[in-house]
């Protein structure tokens, strides 16, 4: 059967070997330059000498009581060795965050509240309301997390902030989300380990381009140098990465991955509902710098490409040439992916690695439309 469709395409086969040849060396490429950063990084030891900067901890809230009921007492918890507040922004709730936040602030002194009353329902985004909590808040050293979010330790602040050293202006931290039974839990904790592995090895590379909201640290002077998010204020999303985007360069950002410097969230049940949410999370990509784009785009369509090419690759040419191209890419990936996914404690996942690579080409059909689809304005 090999033979007929070798056969019936003679000229195509040599152009298909070349681009699967051609596709197996960029993700390598990537593996080696990139992900190798994260799946051999060493945390450095933290900064303990003069000492923890004061820091602020700021949470936004939006129809968020119950997970306030249950999260607020553990970042209240922090064992942190210097000035240290939270501080929660309510944005026109409409639930009883609100009473609810009074209530744990009565004999609390470092919860501070911020109440946004609207005339308008509608938001406009993550971003004012954080605004406002930066702007509000009473040290120049910032840790954000979402109210849905819990640090997996009483040590996450202070591992976060004593990874500032001097002319470090941005910590990236990783935010998990929790392990159940299932399928779609194995797809949304890789493609969350899949993401990290991205952003956090660009940063180790000298080209950070994001973080994420659920675990994420800078300096309040920096948000004020760059005009806080003025410049993105048009765009609903990105009060994380595009901002990060934005303020970081190759010398003023680092990463913190130390199991206890993680913070955990709440995996979505559903297909559905978990579409949505990367839905409105890849909308903003599309506003990266050029280079970051570039870098990206190639990367997943070298990633979307690679099994086609090589089915194709077999059929029409060759496939002991095809399977020793697997093998390669295979046995490099698995080294890389595996070292990153226990840098993450992520462990259970590497017996999937492959079965959830051959997942992200569907993956890549799924999300392709949120390159051109308008933003929603809420959050």
């Amino acid at each position: 059967m090999l033979t007929i469709f070798a056969a019936m395409f003679p000229t195509t086969a040599p152009f298909i070997l070349v681009l699967s040849l051609l596709v197996t060396l960029v993700l390598l490429f990537y593996y080696l330059y990139f992900f190798a950063r994260l799946a051999f990084f060493k945390n450095k030891p933290e900064n303990t000498l003069p000492g923890l900067s004061p820091l602020s901890t700021i949470v936004c809230a939006k129809n968020e009581q119950c997970n306030l009921e249950k999260n607020i007492p553990e970042l209240l918890q922090q064992q942190y060795d210097a000035p240290y507040e939270l501080l929660l922004v309510n944005d026109n709730s409409e639930d009883d965050t609100r009473h609810v936040m009074q209530w744990m602030s009565r004999e609390q002194p470092k919860l501070r509240l911020i109440n946004i009353e609207r005339k308008t329902k509608e938001s406009i985004g993550k971003k004012y309301p954080l605004s406002i909590g930066i702007l509000e808040a009473k040290y120049d050293h910032l840790l954000l997390t979402d109210a849905d979010c819990l640090p997996v330790s009483h040590h996450w602040a202070a591992k976060m902030a004593g990874a500032y050293r001097p002319g470090i202006d941005i910590v990236l931290g990783y935010g998990p989300y929790e392990k159940h039974p299932g399928f779609l839990n194995k797809v949304i904790r890789f493609e969350t380990f899949h993401s990290a592995l991205q952003y956090l090895s660009y940063a180790l590379a000298g080209h950070p381009y994001m973080g994420v909201g659920r675990n994420l640290s800078y300096k309040k002077e920096l948000f004020l140098q760059h005009k806080g998010f003025a410049s993105i204020s048009h765009i609903p999303g990105g009060d994380d990465d595009l901002f990060i985007s934005k303020a970081s360069t190759r010398s003023n950002t680092t990463i913190m991955i130390d199991p206890d410097a993680h913070t955990m969230s709440v995996p979505k049940k559903t297909w559905a509902a978990w579409k949505r949410q990367k839905t409105r999370h890849y909308s903003t990509s599309k506003y990266y710098k050029p280079k970051h784009q570039f870098l990206l785009g190639l990367y997943s369509l070298s990633q979307f490409l690679f099994y086609p090419l090589l089915i194709a690759a077999a059929i029409l040419y060759s496939w002991p040439v095809a399977l020793l191209l697997l093998l390669i890419k295979s046995a490099v990936q698995y080294l890389v992916f595996s070292g990153a996914m226990k840098k993450l404690n992520e462990k259970d996942l590497v017996s999937w690695i492959f079965l959830l690579d051959l997942w992200m080409v569907v993956y890549y059909l799924l999300f392709a439309h949120t390159l051109w689809k308008k933003e929603k304005k809420t959050w």
